[in-house]
């Protein structure tokens, strides 16, 4: 993984002192909460409902050892004893007090981290494919690019105040693990017709209230090109995106009011300006140097099949179990990815503790893993275990609570903090998917559903990724009272979709039974054992409306 250098040392601990100064200056009362606010955001500390929130950033969701287990301490000495995982692959810590943050700025710049740009109107954490450099059919690791944008956007001169936030992901892989299409920017690593690794780039993704799907703006651009292509729909969204108005000020909303035609137009002729000064086109030794931080690590020569691993699924129930659903195929003969779910039943999804973060630290020593992985789903990956140290992981994990089988299943839900702690969310995430995962915690019952995602968020702006669950769910206020819409037929994945609102929503007590019904519907109608999206896609809303509003 990458090592700052001395520039990215000296960056990041100047601008922790200098953060020093200003907590320093707002707790005199120098500065009030509105001339402090856009100098907090930049460092990614924001004024929640209890406190402020510190969101610490996890370049394309990759932390080494130490690195996680400065996580677990700082969550200790600086919050409450556990950090929040979220679908940005950041950790949150909801708890922060103002006079200690740069303190703890300082102690994540000793093991190369910072909070910088996890908030504000800029370009956000890069995020990228948990699977990166594992994934048998991988055309290059995404995590290459995505080092090479963390330098170029951080602290862009041009790009530091954006009309709003924008987000980019990298993915190298049909599959797409990372939600590619609902980012600001999206790009996929493609072979042309001569064999050729380039950039298949999108624009325009994005959730919220109006919700779009990226759409394709370069079919195929060139390596030594990317920073131009990029930095050109920067220049165009930065001068024509809305400033007048929050909710219209995203890329998205551009390109829906001018097309995707237009916008190309734009970034084409701006594309063509930025060439002709040739000032970013990537050298090759320059990518070279970035790749050799992720180069592969020293792979044993191992046979496909491991005689020791089969032998543990057949004679331990569980851990076969926990392998059917969380354990996936590695491009090394011999070798598995393992994903670490934090979504224990009746739990907060994306929670982590202070002993769970320092345990798994030591867990990547014992069993030589130089790198943990953070998903959008908010869970962990260990990308490169040896199948025949997988039960030994396993049995590990157990008393951690960290080896709930539920990946991609009912109970594996994504839910924003919501009003547990949002000051913006209008209803409760954490107890409605806490008491889905209680009602479907019946092992048997997840498999035979199958793939079902389900995704909550509290408010409209959809930190939780509604729009995008198989069963979406968004709380909304309702004269006073939390009130759950339900959504069908969203997609993340590469078959990516928007969810449609079934009708009424439901109040808490509610909710749950609805979703019950909706599910209900899916195993009743369900044909030659098809997932719940695809009973949705064939049938439509209409039987599972019936349904649900009977009278």
């Amino acid at each position: 993984m990458y090592r700052y250098d001395e520039f990215d040392s000296q960056l990041v601990r100047e601008r922790a002192e200098q953060f020093r100064g200003q907590v320093a200056r707002r707790l005199s009362g120098e500065l009030t909460e509105d001339e402090f606010k856009p100098l907090r955001l930049m460092n990614g500390l924001y004024l929640q409902l209890h406190s402020y929130m510190l969101r610490i950033a996890i370049p394309y969701g990759t932390l080494s050892a130490r690195q996680l287990r400065k996580l677990g301490d700082i969550s200790r000495h600086y919050d409450r004893g556990y950090g929040h995982f979220t679908t940005r692959q950041n950790l949150q810590l909801h708890w922060a007090q103002l006079p200690r943050v740069p303190d703890a700025l300082l102690e994540l710049a000793d093991v190369e981290m910072h909070c910088m740009q996890t908030s504000g109107n800029n370009v956000r954490n890069i995020s990228a494919d948990p699977f990166a450099g594992a994934a048998a059919d991988e055309i290059e690791d995404p995590r290459i690019l995505c080092e090479i944008l963390r330098q170029w956007s951080t602290l862009h001169p041009e790009f530091s105040f954006l009309p709003r936030k924008f987000k980019i992901c990298v993915i190298g892989t049909e599959e797409d693990r990372a939600a590619l299409l609902i980012h600001d920017i999206a790009i996929k690593i493609v072979r042309n017709g001569a064999g050729e690794i380039g950039y298949r780039v999108y624009v325009g993704g994005g959730l919220g209230r109006t919700p779009y799907l990226a759409e394709e703006i370069g079919s195929f651009i060139e390596k030594r090109d990317i920073l131009s292509f990029l930095e050109a729909i920067m220049r165009v969204y930065n001068e024509a995106g809305r400033r007048d108005n929050i909710w219209k000020a995203r890329v998205k909303i551009l390109v829906h009011q001018i097309g995707i035609e237009e916008m190309r137009r734009r970034v084409e002729a701006e594309f063509a300006d930025i060439k002709k000064g040739a000032t970013l086109e990537l050298p090759a030794e320059e990518l070279a140097r970035i790749a050799a931080y992720f180069a592969p690590p020293a792979f044993a020569a191992l046979p496909a099949e491991s005689p020791e691993y089969e032998a543990q699924l057949r004679e331990h129930r569980d851990f076969a179990q926990w392998a059917k659903t969380n354990v996936h195929a590695h491009k090394m003969p011999g070798y598995a990815i393992a994903t670490i779910s934090l979504k224990s039943i009746g739990k907060t999804p994306g929670d982590c503790s202070s002993e769970q973060m320092e345990a798994l630290a030591d867990i990547m020593d014992e069993f030589g893993q130089a790198e943990i992985r953070i998903t959008h789903e908010q869970n962990m990956v260990l990308p490169h275990m040896r199948k025949a140290d997988l039960y030994a992981l396993w049995r590990k994990l157990v008393p951690l609570d960290l080896a709930t089988p539920n990946h991609g299943l009912v109970t594996d839900i994504i839910a924003c903090p919501g009003l547990d702690y949002c000051d913006l969310a209008n209803a409760r995430s954490i107890p409605v998917a806490q008491a889905i995962a209680t009602r479907f915690c019946d092992l048997d019952r997840q498999h035979d559903l199958g793939e079902l995602k389900i995704k909550i968020s509290g408010c409209i702006n959809a930190c939780g990724h509604h729009h995008v669950g198989h069963i979406g769910i968004l709380g909304v206020d309702r004269k006073g009272v939390e009130n759950y819409q339900i959504l069908l037929g969203g997609s993340g994945a590469e078959d990516a979709s928007l969810g449609e609102i079934l009708g009424p929503g439901f109040d808490q007590e509610g909710i749950v039974d609805a979703v019950e019904n909706v599910i209900g519907t899916y195993t009743n109608l369900r044909q030659n054992g098809e997932r719940f999206l695809d009973t949705y896609r064939r049938l439509g809303p209409q039987p599972f409306k019936e349904r649900l509003y009977a009278r």
